[in-house]
């Protein structure tokens, strides 16, 4: 593929705005030439701001766009699969918003594609690329903990105000557009993280259910799932829990200790074993996706290899199915 990597943008919403989009330009041979959102005003604002020179309300357009050899899909996930085909048909490499798709079914549907193609299909697990997690990563390789024998996720939250609003509702509560709830949308990162410690994730079930009524998906979720080597974990996620019940934690725990971190507030690394308890807490860059897409970016030029593809984003829409009871 050709040294300078332009990409084209399927979507230019609000998490563009500092999750991703400037970073595409802060890596070496990496720009942004064009913009696709459904309203072509919106895309065209967000590309006179950014400096982007040309938008479209129409992806295929977007696609075939002769000066774009690669493409950010953007969009929520009942798309993703469609954009993501689309783009490697068209032999155009492309990196996708996480959950890769709205079922594990089109994430299938996207490996075969991108295998037949012989085109790459990356996924924004960014979290696996940050100093921090690489810190839990590397504590946990280290047996800081010793043996790990069981690991657990608690998860809790207030219902957002936009809940409330039963006549427009998010789309991250539509299980027609997000997959499913809250759940499909923020367990990916964690059920992600997991398996890139531990291994794949072999077996999982759930109970679900809706104790809020603000809306159709279910608010609150208790799982159990199993690795590959038996290590057993549990996962217990709640978008409609009272304020007081808070709460962002992974605990992994070993026989020589316990390792507690957070996935989305990044509180500090909090390790106990025998001498006592220590705290760790890594910088963030700015823009969190940028160390992923500088190696995505450096894949495409044949520099590294990225590890974070389709293939490997699969097993997460398998276990938040499984736990939902979709498969």
């Amino acid at each position: 593929m050709s040294e300078n990597i332009s990409w084209g943008f399927i979507g230019c919403g609000e998490a563009t705005e500092k999750k991703s989009g400037p970073a595409f330009s802060l890596i070496e041979d990496s720009k942004v030439v064009a913009v696709m959102r459904r309203n072509k005003d919106k895309a065209r604002d967000y590309a006179l701001r950014h400096g982007i020179p040309k938008w479209y309300d129409d992806p295929m357009n977007l696609i075939h766009d002769p000066d774009v050899n690669a493409v950010y899909i953007a969009t929520p996930p009942s798309t993703h699969a469609t954009y993501a085909i689309m783009a490697m048909k068209a032999g155009k490499p492309c990196y996708v918003e996480k959950p890769l798709a709205s079922n594990y079914e089109d994430c299938c549907r996207v490996n075969m594609i991108s295998e037949k193609m012989g085109v790459p299909c990356f996924v924004a697990y960014y979290r696996r690329y940050l100093p921090y997690f690489q810190k839990v990563k590397k504590l946990i390789k280290a047996a800081s903990v010793g043996r790990v024998i069981n690991v657990q996720i608690r998860f809790a939250v207030p219902p957002r105000d936009l809940d409330y609003n039963d006549k427009n509702l998010p789309w991250r509560v539509q299980a027609d557009i997000a997959g499913g709830g809250y759940f499909y949308d923020l367990a990916p990162h964690q059920l992600d993280l997991l398996q890139e410690m531990f291994g794949p994730i072999i077996d999982a079930e759930g109970y679900t259910s809706n104790r809020g009524g603000l809306y159709q998906t279910e608010d609150s979720v208790s799982a159990c799932f199993r690795f590959a080597d038996g290590l057993p974990g549990s996962g217990s996620w709640c978008f409609v829990a009272h304020d007081s019940a808070r709460e962002d934690s992974v605990e992994i725990i070993g026989d020589k200790g316990k390792l507690h971190f957070s996935v989305f507030t990044y509180a500090p690394i909090v390790l106990h074993d025998a001498q006592g308890r220590h705290e760790f807490s890594p910088d963030t860059p700015e823009y969190v996706q940028l160390p992923l897409i500088r190696n995505v970016v450096e894949h495409l030029q044949n520099k590294s290899v990225c590890t974070c593809d389709c293939v490997s984003a699969t097993s997460v829409n398998w276990v938040m199915d499984r736990i939902l009871g979709k498969i």
